[in-house]
């Protein structure tokens, strides 16, 4: 059940003054809140991956403040799964990016769980979470993700970026990290990808998230409007072609 456009337009955001008075703002109020978050094709959870990973790579730090706040304060998203979000987001946007968005993160959530009476601290993770230490089996397991994940060979381990890197850490421990779905993590790529301007991995990871059915079609049709509203129509273009030019090579 989809709540109705002037219910989510003020969940998404609730610090959002709703009386327009410039061109933007009138744009935000009708288009973006009351048209965009509103439509049915799409989760609020997967949009609101989508705009964290926009808002993260822009630097732009009122939205990145208002998104997590509103993210974490709606429920859709828990503070576990934020943290292990900014790791992922980390991989694909870069450390400093990353940094920033974690510490607007946590004093989002000290601010939120001490209103509601709690201590306002996060959990820190067992080191049994940093997962397998027999460095050949991680190996192993890292080319098993990869393929799992992109559908096609994974790389010889060659190189510092492709051993210690793509086999032993993104896909030899994070994208098997189990505080978000591979469904989630796919969300936050597509986006990532997307904003980053990477053409091999947008084709890569666009084609990969529709061949498995992680994503659908007319979900990755939505995940286009949503990026083009937070990173930009040109942007979302090229994620249009690829996601378009991955769908006709899956359905001739």
């Amino acid at each position: 059940m989809f709540d109705s456009p002037a219910a989510i337009s003020g969940d998404i955001n609730e610090a959002a003054d709703h009386t327009a008075r410039t061109p933007f703002e009138q744009a935000q109020r009708d288009w973006l809140d009351g048209q965009v978050w509103s439509r049915p094709g799409l989760g609020r959870r997967e949009r609101r991956w989508v705009t964290l990973t926009c808002v993260g790579a822009a630097d732009a730090p009122k939205p990145i403040e208002d998104q997590v706040h509103d993210a974490l304060r709606s429920g859709d998203i828990t503070i576990d799964e934020m943290l292990e979000f900014v790791l992922h987001f980390a991989v694909y946007n870069g450390w400093p990016k990353a940094s920033h968005l974690e510490g607007v993160i946590r004093r989002a959530w000290a601010v939120i769980d001490r209103a509601s009476g709690g201590s306002g601290t996060v959990t820190a993770p067992d080191n049994s979470a940093l997962g397998l230490n027999d460095w050949s089996a991680r190996i192993d397991s890292g080319t098993k993700e990869f393929i799992d994940v992109n559908l096609i060979d994974a790389p010889r381990p060659e190189t510092p970026y492709i051993h210690a890197g793509i086999l032993n850490f993104v896909f030899g421990h994070v994208w098997q990290r189990p505080a978000l779905s591979r469904r989630d993590r796919r969300f936050i790529t597509v986006a990532s990808v997307a904003v980053c301007d990477a053409l091999t991995p947008l084709h890569s990871h666009t084609g990969s998230a529709l061949e498995s059915g992680d994503i659908t079609k007319s979900e990755m049709d939505e995940v286009v409007l949503q990026l083009a509203a937070y990173s930009g129509f040109a942007k979302a273009e090229a994620l249009h072609c690829a996601s378009a030019e991955a769908w006709a090579r899956l359905h001739p």
